[in-house]
């Protein structure tokens, strides 16, 4: 192992990163219209609107499905769950650890556009996918225009 020169900067360079972090997350509350009170780390998300329904996407590698929680009260879209840390490796043996583990919550205001009753939810290679259907009276319709 090659020796490595201690530099203190380093350490609080990290703790500032960290510092900025967690107060862009509480500055962030209010732009984003959502509520992000729980936990240390927020998985990232994709929202994105098709001619049918909103799909969400979230970012959860290393989260097992048992371990996720997607529920919709008084339209609230809620998105729960927990990343745990593998103890296979014992701390002392890690050079660095920059991913976070442990709960989040992530939630956010439905339009009254969605058929709630008809929600579904696909976790594949890390990614969830919620799509939320929109009820058929929101969705454009073509007219046709006759010409006399």
């Amino acid at each position: 192992m090659a020796l490595v020169k201690y530099n203190p900067l380093r350490e609080l360079r990290g703790m500032q990163e960290q510092m900025n972090r967690l107060l862009n997350l509480s500055w962030n509350h209010d732009l984003a219209g959502e509520d992000m009170s729980e936990g240390i780390w927020q998985p990232s998300v994709d929202i994105y609107e098709t001619a049918d329904s909103i799909v969400i996407k979230a970012e959860l590698p290393d989260v097992e499905q048992k371990d996720i929680e997607v529920r919709i009260e008084d339209n609230t879209l809620t998105i729960k769950g927990e990343r745990k840390h593998d103890g296979e490796v014992k701390k002392e043996n890690y050079h660095r650890i920059e991913r976070y583990f442990g709960s989040f919550q992530r939630s956010f205001t439905l339009p009254s556009s969605i058929r709630q009753d008809n929600v579904s939810a696909i976790c594949e290679r890390g990614v969830l996918t919620i799509t939320l259907p929109k009820k058929e009276e929101t969705k454009p319709k073509q007219i046709k225009v006759d010409v006399h």
